[in-house]
């Protein structure tokens, strides 16, 4: 990917933020982490200025004490909080995947809040110039997968806030999976849905204010007045749990950190007639369909993999696919964060997949396509390619993304 002329905005919004942790800041004994909306408040909310402002956030909007930051917000009188925007799941959580809240008053505080799931554009412009907000302020938790929407909701924001003539702050949090690398194939274009707007790879290794940058710099047509909010005290190389933070599960379907960490991999069986564990406490950790037996782990313990090994299961998922029905499979157990590499691992599970199991087949959708960001994937396999060949399918377009990547990281 060639870096845009529009790097020269993205490093000059880089001067109009708050500044990033410098690396002897970010050691844990020097410094404790403090995120973006840590570091808004403990600045009095000056960045906001006492603007009519509206926020994007869902449950993972809270403090380091569990309360909802709109809550703390909406109590402060230096705060002209006016608007609530929930994506995917809602504001306030309730909603499965694929659903969202709608429109309603906040029980809690009284504040309208929109709905922004499947809303972008002029349409979702219009809803930030009905609410009255000046300025448009996004805080939600990302797990550092392309198909994980909340990136999207964060890209449609920006984009209609542009057109509404809005400003946009970003308060930052980490990537609990890391900000080390980016892994995986990069989106085509072509294959452009709510589960990829942009070409970015499958496994970013940024932060929402880290992606923020970037979609200002190389995709928004009109970039938005963006402002970033960033940490203090983080390492690229952390996962949460170090981060001295609490989790609160960003959806429903992502329980744990343990999630997280395989989700960017395991998520790609969505796009199979297997199960990817919805419906199980361990979802995106067990995966099975009918008929699958032993012989799946098996293969896929012969792999090697690094950092990972697979038992054999069996589980019954209390909805979704095979609902109510005992169905075999694999549990994924990461036994080495560091040298766990989440998407050739799913990708060595679809390969293992297709050999072992008769009834193994592609969703009819072409769903596989759109987690993927190509018909590369599939056809590959499909024709009896090896986990190393599909693999090394997309090297040359992942270089390119992480070289442009690296132009609007924040943090060393």
């Amino acid at each position: 990917m060639r870096l845009s002329r529009r790097a020269l905005l993205a490093a000059a919004t880089a001067a109009t933020s708050l500044p990033a942790a410098s690396p002897a800041a970010a050691a844990p004994h020097r410094a404790p982490l403090r995120t973006g909306f840590e570091r808004l408040a403990a600045d009095g909310y000056a960045l906001l200025d006492g603007r009519p402002a509206g926020i994007v956030t869902n449950p993972t909007g809270v403090t380091r004490d569990v309360r909802h930051v709109v809550d703390v917000m909406h109590a402060d009188e230096r705060v002209n909080l006016v608007a609530v925007f929930g994506p995917e799941h809602g504001f306030r959580g309730t909603a499965q995947a694929g659903g969202s809240e709608g429109r309603y008053d906040d029980p809690a505080t009284g504040l309208p809040v929109y709905d922004t799931y499947l809303k972008s554009g002029q349409p979702l412009a219009d809803v930030f110039t009905a609410s009255g907000v000046d300025t448009v302020v996004f805080d939600i938790q990302d797990v550092g997968a392309r198909f994980y929407t909340y990136i999207w909701t964060l890209y449609d924001c920006m984009e209609a806030a542009a057109l509404a003539g809005k400003r946009f702050v970003v308060l930052d949090r980490p990537n609990p999976v890391t900000g080390r690398a980016a892994l995986g194939p990069v989106l085509h274009k072509e294959f452009a849905t709510f589960v990829g707007r942009q070409p970015i790879a499958q496994a970013h290794g940024m932060t929402v204010a880290e992606l923020a940058r970037l979609f200002n710099g190389e995709f928004l047509t009109a970039p938005v007045e963006l402002e970033t909010v960033t940490m203090t005290g983080w390492r690229r190389s952390w996962f949460y749990d170090a981060c001295g933070l609490p989790w609160v599960p960003p959806s429903p379907n992502m329980p744990t950190l343990d999630t997280a960490l395989v989700y960017s991999g395991t998520c790609l069986l969505e796009g199979t007639n297997l199960s990817e564990g919805r419906g199980t406490t361990r979802p995106f950790e067990l995966l099975g369909a009918d008929g699958v037996d032993g012989r799946w782990a098996a293969a896929v313990n012969e792999l090697g993999l690094p950092g990972v090994r697979f038992r054999e299961a069996y589980f019954a998922p209390a909805f979704s696919k095979y609902q109510g029905k005992t169905v075999g499979g694999v549990q994924v157990h990461v036994h080495d964060r560091a040298a766990f590499d989440p998407v050739r691992t799913g990708i060595a599970l679809l390969v293992t997949a297709k050999r072992v199991f008769d009834g193994f087949a592609w969703r009819s959708d072409g769903w596989i396509d759109k987690l993927t960001g190509s018909a590369r994937v599939r056809t590959l396999i499909d024709a009896g390619a090896d986990t190393d060949e599909v693999v090394a399918d997309w090297q040359a377009e992942l270089a390119a993304f992480r070289r442009t990547r690296r132009h609007y990281l924040l943090y060393e």
